[in-house]
């Protein structure tokens, strides 16, 4: 196997754009990739050994992250800082739950998914931002956010809620790091992606989801990304000499 000198913590690894980062990720060879995800890939296991790079997988539940987000922070802290140069946390999880106005949401159900797409950022964020201190290797983190975080959606509530909170706490850590001359943030929408998200609300109850129709065109006129090409343009996004300049961004921008 290479030499590890690249960290990658990645949640939602296991469907969808997660799925498609961590193959992208761990071609790339000489990384160490921590997944945190309800399901175990077991395909990850020889994709990471073909390709020179090293797999771990946590089967977590984010809708209780506290726990996750301080076994975290136990893991970074056992790592030999001195053989990284660089070291990332990809904050990808999130659910659009079940679609239905506020009033008629169940408050479980809304509690989880503020849980697993808000406070498990924020939480992991800070676990991972708190472990690192004091390492040589360059540290990103990358939220992954979406348009609906900046502009609004009936019977999605959660769900903009917790975006449009990725956002802003992504805003106020960044100006942390220019103080403290410390990592680097950015909360990016990918664009429109074909994953299993998409699928619920293109089949969600009309009665109960107004916006249906939209999603349901997007599909029919192909304007969805897929999962393999979404994953590529995030994680180009990493590369950029600018990352972090603008906290808050999105991949159809410049």
């Amino acid at each position: 196997m290479a030499s590890i000198n690249e960290l990658v913590v990645l949640t939602g690894a296991s469907r969808g754009m997660g799925r498609a980062m961590a193959s992208q990720l761990l071609a790339r060879g000489g990384v160490q990739l921590l997944c945190l995800s309800r399901g175990i890939d077991a395909t990850l296991e020889a994709e990471a050994a073909a390709a020179g790079s090293a797999v771990l997988q946590w089967s977590v539940d984010l809708a209780d992250p506290l726990p996750v987000a301080e076994r975290l922070a136990d893991w970074l802290a056992a790592q030999d800082a001195a053989l990284l140069r660089h070291a990332v946390l990809i904050n990808n999880a999130g659910t659009v739950g079940r679609t239905a106005p506020l009033a008629r949401a169940s408050l479980p159900e809304l509690s989880a998914a503020l849980r697993v797409g808000l406070e498990a950022a924020l939480l992991l964020t800070s676990a991972f931002l708190s472990a690192t201190t004091g390492w040589a290797a360059s540290r990103q983190v990358l939220n992954i956010s979406s348009g609906l975080g900046r502009n609004a959606m009936g019977s999605q509530a959660p769900y903009c809620a917790a975006k449009a909170g990725m956002d802003h706490f992504s805003r106020a850590v960044a100006l942390e790091g220019a103080q403290e001359g410390g990592a680097r943030i950015v909360s990016l929408a990918p664009g429109v992606i074909d994953t299993d998200m998409q699928v619920a609300l293109r089949s969600a109850d009309a009665g109960l989801f107004p916006d249906r129709s939209r999603f349901e065109a997007l599909h029919r006129n192909g304007q969805l990304d897929s999962p393999e090409s979404a994953a590529r343009k995030v994680l180009a996004w990493l590369e950029r000499p600018d990352f972090g300049a603008q906290p808050v961004a999105d991949v159809r921008q410049p």
